[in-house]
């Protein structure tokens, strides 16, 4: 096992080689991406979304949680996590009050060790994340009839969300970072599982071709109108609310539970920090920023919102998506 390992990561470190790459100049030379068919990648991804094309094999029960990066993936997560245990725990003795919801569902590029083991062991099934692009999925879950939750939001959180985030990952004070060339490399489509345009957009045609095997969720929607959504949510994944369970406020339970003012005051969320094997990750504090809608307001020009604006009504006004 060590020496097919050892050599997984050789051929990864000659793949690498022949890959187009670029540096994200606001954060000084700090993070390099690489073009991975079509998709721009962190390399200590490249080896888990190269290992999940060639080895994982899609269930017929599998839930697959998908989306762009800062997109509402750590609510969706923890959200999917509360509806699939909520037989076994509630919200006084939840694992959630102390697991960070990446820990309670393994993601497809970071922990595909985790999850092929899992499954070498009958173990358990529980969904999976993952931020691939639509194209970049292993083909067993595109041909098969698994489910897929794609979370989606307004595109311009999404950039201050991106830019805050990686800010803080790397120990870039906002002030040596201009938001300027973060907005620019992301409307060139340079961002971490980027482009966000072919990403929602592939999600969104796929939607269409494959109904019933494919939610879309808008975030903003989820925050403003958080109990049909859930229920909706728990629906499509096979675990519906009884009439019982919603006249007990299960739902709103589970809202509450989830909630961004409760997640980011648990111990584990503020002080924790990922495991992941040869991976360096965040502290859990960076995925729990503001976890509102509209913050762009706070960092976008007018000039930037126009062009954003027209970005969008290029690249995705064909998918019927309402995204400003």
């Amino acid at each position: 096992m060590e020496s097919s390992t050892k050599t997984q990561l050789k051929s990864i470190e000659e793949m690498v080689k022949t890959l187009p790459q670029h540096s994200l100049s606001w954060l000084k030379g700090k993070v390099t991406l690489y073009n991975y068919q079509g998709t721009w990648c962190n390399r200590m991804f490249l080896e888990g979304v190269n290992s999940a094309q060639q080895s994982f094999k899609a269930r017929p029960s599998d839930v697959f949680l998908c989306s762009h990066p800062k997109s509402g993936t750590t609510w969706l997560k923890a959200i999917v996590f509360a509806i699939i245990t909520r037989q076994k725990f509630d919200e006084f003795n939840t694992p959630l009050l102390t697991t960070m919801p990446h820990d309670c569902i393994p993601s497809l590029e970071k922990n595909i060790e985790q999850i092929l083991e899992n499954r070498h062991n009958n173990s358990c099934v529980t969904p999976i994340a993952t931020h691939l692009p639509y194209n970049l999925l292993p083909e067993s879950i595109r041909a098969s009839n698994c489910k897929i939750v794609y979370i989606y939001r307004n595109v311009k959180d999404v950039i201050v969300s991106f830019y805050h985030f990686l800010c803080g990952i790397h120990n870039v004070p906002i002030e040596d970072a201009p938001f300027e060339e973060t907005f620019d490399e992301f409307c060139r489509g340079i961002s971490g599982f980027g482009p966000y345009w072919d990403h929602i957009s592939g999600f969104a045609k796929a939607s269409l071709e494959r109904p019933g095997i494919i939610l879309l969720l808008k975030y903003e929607d989820m925050k403003k109108d958080p109990t049909s959504n859930v229920k909706r949510l728990a629906e499509f994944i096979g675990y519906p609310f009884t009439p019982q369970e919603e006249k007990q406020g299960v739902i709103e339970s589970i809202i509450n539970m989830t909630s961004f003012e409760n997640l980011s005051n648990l111990e584990v969320n503020k002080n924790g920090l990922q495991k992941v094997e040869r991976l360096i990750m965040p502290e859990n504090r960076l995925y729990f920023r503001k976890g509102k809608v509209g913050d762009w307001e706070n960092h976008f020009t007018d000039e930037m919102n126009e062009k954003i604006d027209k970005l969008i009504d290029e690249k995705l006004g064909h998918t019927g998506l309402v995204l400003k």
